[in-house]
C-alpha cells in the first residue's frame, strides 16, 4: 500500500522524510535531523559529506502553493531558504508531499539566481519512487492502513499489529517446539535480512559426551591464497577474524549426530566466527623497542586479544589510531611476525606523529616487545622494511611535524587533511621554518611592486637607471589556508640584496622625477637571476642574516 499523503499530517511526513534521507545518506555522510522545525535556523535535515552540506527543508503542502490560494506559502519557502543560506550550503532540497505544477517548480528553481547553491525539489513522484526502493520503510509507515483492513478479516495478530510483543510471544513459542526436538541439544534461530541462521546449543554441560555431534567439512580443490591465509591466521594463529568459504571452495558439510540434526548439505557457504570473548585478566600494556638491552622507545597499549591455533598463538594490541598483531609459531625457531596498521584519519598532527613514529621504529628492525604487569607477552627480531618503504614515511612524517608547529603556532588545531597540493607543501614547510625563526627563499614571490612618495634621491635614480641595488619591505602577514583554515603567522620582512627595475617602469619613473610628479609613480623589481625575496617574520632575530635555509623538499626545486 502506498502512502496516503493528503493523510499522514505534518508530524508524520516529517518523520517518513527523515527515514528516507538517512536511508539514501547514512552510508556516506552525517544526518541531523533538526529539532524546531520553522524556527530561525533555517535547517530541518543536514546532510554533511566532507565539506558539502546538504539542507533539506520540509514543507507539508499537500495543495502545493499556488498563487491563488495560500499566498503566505511561497513566502515561507523563500524566508527558510535564505535562513539556510546562513550555513553555506551546497545544495539546498525542498520537500512537499505534493506533485507541482511548471509555475511553482519554476518558483522553487529561481531561489538559485545569482546564488552559488544547488536547489533541488523531492515532491510526491520522487518520494513514492523513494519508498519503493526501500519497500521496508513503505510497510512501515503503512501499517496503520494495513491494520484498517485487517481489522475487517480478522487478522490483527496474524500481521503482527500488537509490534513487538506479538514478534516475541511467536519467536518464543516458535523456540518452544525446537527445545522438544532433543533432550540434549537444541537449536536457537535468527533472521538476518533473508538469511535464517541456526545455532546449535548444548541443554547441560555433558550434552557432547552423551549425544557428540561432528562437523566434517569437505574442500574442493586448493583454497585461493588469501583465503588459505585467512584460515591460516584463524585456526592457526586463534586471531578472532571471520572467515568465509565461498561455495566454490565447498564440496560439502556433514553433520552426524541426533537423526533430526544429521545429513549432508552440498552447494553450501560455510562461515566461522570467533566464540564470545573472554575478558583478559590484564589489559594494560606497553610495546618496548629494544638495542640489546635498551628500550629505545616504549609505547602504551591496550590489550584486545590472546588467541591460540594449531600453529601457534597470537596477540593484538589497540593503540590510538591504530593496530599491532603479533602472530608467534609455536615450533621453535619460527620466526614471530608483527603487523601493524593505522589510519590518519580524523587524527590531530600530535596523535597522527605517534603513530608514525611507531611504523618508523617497526621499519626500521630490531628487537620489540609487548609487556604487561606480569611479563613479556610476546616479542621478537624484525626485519628491516624496504628502503623506499622508510622514506616515504620519514616524508610524511616530515610534513605532519610541519603542520603541528603551524598549528601550535597559530593555536588552530585540526585534524591532518586527507590530501595537500604541491603549493599547500611549500607554503607549510615555509611557514615552520619562519616560525623558527629562519629566513626563507619564497617561490611565490618573484617580484614586487612599489610606489614611489615623491621623494628623490641618487640611489633610487640609480634603481631606476637599471643598477641592482638592495631592497627591503613588510608585508602586513604571512598566512596560508589548509583545510578550509586560514592560518596566520604574522607581519613578515621581505629581502633581497640585488634587484633591478623593469626597465619600462624605469623609465617612465625617471621621466615622471625629472617633471616633479613622481609621487604615485608605481614600479616594479626583480630579485636579479631569475632568484626570489626573502623572507623573515617580523619578530624573528635571524641568526644567519639575510642567507635563506633550504627548505629540503624532495621532488622540489630549491628557490634561489
Amino acid at each position: 500500500m502506498a502512502v496516503e499523503w493528503d493523510r499522514v499530517g505534518q508530524p508524520g511526513f516529517d518523520r517518513i522524510v527523515e527515514a528516507l534521507v538517512h536511508r539514501v545518506y547514512d552510508a556516506t555522510a552525517r544526518v541531523e535531523a533538526v529539532n524546531g522545525r520553522g524556527g530561525d535556523d533555517g535547517v530541518d535535515i543536514k546532510v554533511t559529506h566532507g565539506s558539502r552540506v546538504r539542507i533539506f527543508q520540509l514543507k507539508y503542502y499537500p495543495d502545493g502553493f499556488p498563487t491563488t490560494a495560500h499566498k503566505g506559502r511561497r513566502k515561507s519557502i523563500r524566508q527558510s531558504f535564505a535562513r539556510a543560506l546562513q550555513h553555506q550550503p551546497w545544495e539546498w532540497i525542498l520537500v512537499v508531499p505534493c506533485t507541482l505544477t511548471t509555475a511553482e517548480r519554476e518558483f522553487v528553481t529561481s531561489l538559485a539566481a545569482g546564488q552559488t547553491v544547488r536547489v533541488e525539489v523531492w515532491d510526491r513522484a520522487k518520494l513514492d519512487g523513494l519508498l519503493a526502493t526501500h519497500a521496508d520503510l513503505e510497510a512501515s509507515f503503512t501499517r496503520d492502513q494495513l491494520f484498517e483492513a485487517a481489522k475487517v478479516y480478522g487478522q490483527e495478530r496474524a500481521l503482527l499489529m500488537g509490534g513487538v510483543p506479538d514478534v516475541s510471544a511467536r519467536v518464543t513459542a516458535l523456540g518452544r517446539q525446537a527445545d522438544g526436538l532433543d533432550d540434549h541439544w537444541t537449536v536457537d534461530f535468527a533472521r538476518q535480512g533473508k538469511t535464517v541462521v541456526h545455532t546449535l546449543r548444548a541443554k547441560h554441560p555433558r550434552a557432547h559426551e552423551v549425544s557428540p555431534v561432528e562437523i566434517t567439512l569437505t574442500g574442493s580443490g586448493p583454497l585461493a591464497p588469501d583465503l588459505a591465509r585467512a584460515v591460516r591466521r584463524s585456526l592457526g594463529f586463534g586471531l578472532p577474524e571471520e572467515v568465509v568459504l565461498p561455495r566454490g571452495a565447498v564440496e560439502s558439510l556433514t553433520v552426524s549426530g541426533p537423526e533430526w540434526l544429521s545429513g549432508e548439505h552440498r552447494d553450501v557457504e560455510v562461515r566461522w566466527q570467533p566464540a564470545d570473548k573472554v575478558p583478559l585478566a590484564e589489559t594494560a600494556v606497553e610495546v618496548a623497542f629494544m638495542e640489546g638491552e635498551h628500550v629505545t622507545a616504549c609505547y602504551p597499549g591496550t590489550l584486545a586479544h590472546v588467541g591460540r591455533g594449531s600453529v601457534g598463538r597470537s596477540v593484538r594490541v589497540d593503540l590510538a589510531g591504530g593496530s599491532l598483531e603479533l602472530t608467534i609459531p609455536a615450533s621453535s625457531g619460527a620466526s614471530a611476525s608483527l603487523r601493524f596498521t593505522f589510519s590518519l584519519k580524523r587524527l590531530e598532527p600530535a596523535a597522527g606523529l605517534r603513530l608514525l613514529r611507531i611504523y618508523q621504529r617497526i621499519a626500521a628492525g630490531g628487537a620489540f616487545e609487548v609487556r604487561a604487569r606480569a611479563g613479556v607477552i610476546g616479542g621478537g627480531e624484525l626485519p628491516p622494511h624496504p628502503e623506499a618503504a622508510r622514506q616515504e614515511a620519514a616524508q610524511l612524517r616530515s610534513y605532519i611535524e610541519d603542520l603541528e608547529a603551524v598549528q601550535r603556532h597559530c593555536e588552530q588545531y585540526f585534524p591532518i587533511p586527507d590530501e595537500l597540493t604541491p603549493t599547500d607543501r611549500i607554503a607549510l614547510r615555509m611557514a615552520r621554518l619562519l616560525i623558527q625563526g629562519h629566513c626563507v627563499a619564497s617561490p611565490f614571490m618573484t617580484r614586487a611592486r612599489f610606489t614611489l612618495n615623491g621623494q628623490d634621491s641618487p640611489t633610487l635614480r640609480s634603481l631606476l637607471s637599471g643598477e641592482p641595488h638592495a631592497v627591503r619591505g613588510s608585508s602586513a602577514a604571512f598566512a596560508l589556508t589548509l583545510s578550509g583554515r586560514h592560518l596566520e603567522l604574522g607581519p613578515v620582512h621581505f629581502y633581497h640584496p640585488h634587484v633591478t627595475v623593469d626597465e619600462k617602469d624605469g623609465r617612465r619613473a625617471l621621466a615622471a622625477l625629472e617633471a616633479g610628479r613622481g609621487e604615485g609613480c608605481a614600479v616594479t623589481v626583480r630579485p636579479v637571476g631569475g632568484e626570489c625575496f626573502r623572507h623573515l617574520l617580523h619578530d624573528a632575530a635571524p641568526g644567519s642574516g639575510w642567507t635563506p635555509v633550504p627548505l629540503e623538499l624532495p621532488g622540489f626545486t630549491e628557490p634561489r
